[in-house]
Formats: structure tokens, sequence, C-alpha cells
């Protein structure tokens, strides 16, 4: 079985943005867009909001379930200032550990006022592979402080978790079909600059229920079994929360399908809901 290549991006393939690249692999893309992910308020998400997904992985058309991941956000204080604090742990399921046994910690600091990351760390325990990795991001002087080095970055720069909640806020009422949002994010010791294009609003059936939803793709970077470009389909719900509810995407063999299964303190009522099953 594949679980380790399946596992590996689940965490962050349900943050939408980001697939784990080798380096012998990367394609980073022009960096000096003009960033979408600058100026826009929090109105989706509050503290002590939690969202649990289950991924699955087909191969051959059914699916099995291959991991979970939660993500939490609390408020907190970092540093003198008021911030998220933004939580995502994924596991691989229990039954496939002594095959390949995933424990992924991502978090990150978000300044609730300017709504940009103070901190990103992440702590990936997946087989005997291990990594720690840390960033303080210094959003005033454009530098961005990682384990290895110190590297410049651009306006409104953003991590994997941040731009996750951040793209939230976007308001997709107000484009058109095919319209893209740019942003930029700090990952690995490099910058990376990533898109959003809306296509668009339908009701989609998950293991949850059905939704009314509004429907994306984000831009991937080429990894190990993603194969870049606009593969992958997001899903989140057309209410006030935009949470997301499904993620497709194609795979080297096989796909991966990541639902929502639970919720707990949305900020709003979950009016996308049109039938739980």
């Amino acid at each position: 079985m594949m679980l380790h290549r399946i596992i590996r991006p689940f965490i962050v393939l349900v943050g939408l943005l980001y697939t784990a690249p080798t380096h012998s692999s990367l394609q980073v893309f022009a960096r000096h867009s003009t960033d979408g992910f600058c100026g826009i308020k929090n109105t989706s998400f509050m503290g002590k909001e939690q969202i649990g997904f289950d991924v699955y992985y087909s191969v051959v058309g059914a699916y099995i379930l291959a991991g979970d991941a939660t993500f939490t956000c609390v408020n907190e204080q970092l540093n003198g200032k008021n911030v998220y604090h933004i939580e995502g742990i994924g596991n691989s399921n229990s039954k496939y550990d002594f095959i390949f046994k995933v424990r992924d910690k991502y978090e990150s600091w978000v300044d609730t006022a300017t709504f940009l990351p103070i901190k990103f760390s992440r702590k990936i325990s997946e087989g005997k592979y291990k990594k720690t990795e840390l960033i303080n991001f210094n959003q005033a002087t454009h530098k961005a402080t990682t384990l290895n080095t110190t590297i410049t970055v651009p306006n409104c720069i953003q991590d994997v978790l941040s731009a996750t909640y951040y793209a939230r806020n976007i308001d997709f009422d107000r484009m058109n079909v095919g319209e893209k949002v740019n942003f930029n994010m700090c990952l690995d010791d490099e910058v990376f600059n990533m898109y959003i294009k809306y296509l668009g609003k339908e009701k989609v059936r998950t293991k949850f229920g059905k939704f009314n939803a509004i429907k994306f793709k984000p831009l991937l970077v080429k990894g190990t079994i993603f194969e870049g470009g606009e593969k992958m389909t997001v899903w989140i719900s057309d209410d006030a929360n935009h949470i997301p509810l499904r993620v497709e995407s194609p795979i080297t063999v096989g796909s991966i399908k990541v639902d929502m299964m639970e919720y707990k303190n949305l900020r709003y009522p979950l009016t996308s809901l049109i039938r739980a099953f």
C-alpha cells in the first residue's frame, strides 16, 4: 500500500494550498504578482472553533479511510499581541499504523489586528522520517527567519495555515467565475506565488451531508504525488462560515478525497447544510 504517500500531504491537503514538494521536483512560480491576501478582516470564524475531517484514498474506485485531521483555533497572546492560535493535527488510520504511522502537527499564530502570521511551526513524524520547521515573521521588515536562514518576503506573506483561514474570508459573491486571487506563501525556506481560482457555486454531497457550496481550485506546487497546476478541487460552505466541506484531487496513483465530518463552535449557523446523512 502507498500509505506513506497518501498521508504525508493530507493535513495540508485539507489546508488546500501546499503539497509537501521535494526540492528535486519543485516548481517556483513568479513571486511578484499582486497579492490579494492583504487587508481582509476576519468575519468567518472565532476562537474555540474546531473542524474535523476524514481522509480517503482510492485506487480502483473504492475509497478507504486513510487518516483524519482536526483543525482548531483559539484566542491567545504572543509577544504582547492578540493572536489566533491555529492548529492542525493529522494522524494515519490506527489500523495502518503498523505499516506507516503518521503523527503531524502544524501551528500558526496570526495577529488578530492585521490577520497576518507572526509565527509558524510544523512537526512531522512519518514512519522514520522526522522534521521540524519554525518560521518567525517580521511583517514590518518583510523578513522571515527560519531554523536555517533569514529570507526577504513579499508584503502580506502567509504560511500554510494562515493562508487557509485567510481564504475563508474572501467575498466570493463579488467575484466572477474564472477570477483568481493571488497570494504569497512561505514554507521550506522559500516563497511561493499561489492563487485560488473561483469556479462558482453548486450543491455538493459529502459523507456528512448535502450542502450549498462555493467551488474553487487552488494552484498546486508540483510535488511527490501531485502533478501541480489546477488539479485539486475544493468546496466550502456557501454561508458566512466558509468552512471546507470537501477536497478532491488525483494523485500519481489513484485519488484522494477529504470530507468535513464534524464541527464545533462555528461563528454562524451552518445554513449551507441542506440535509445531513
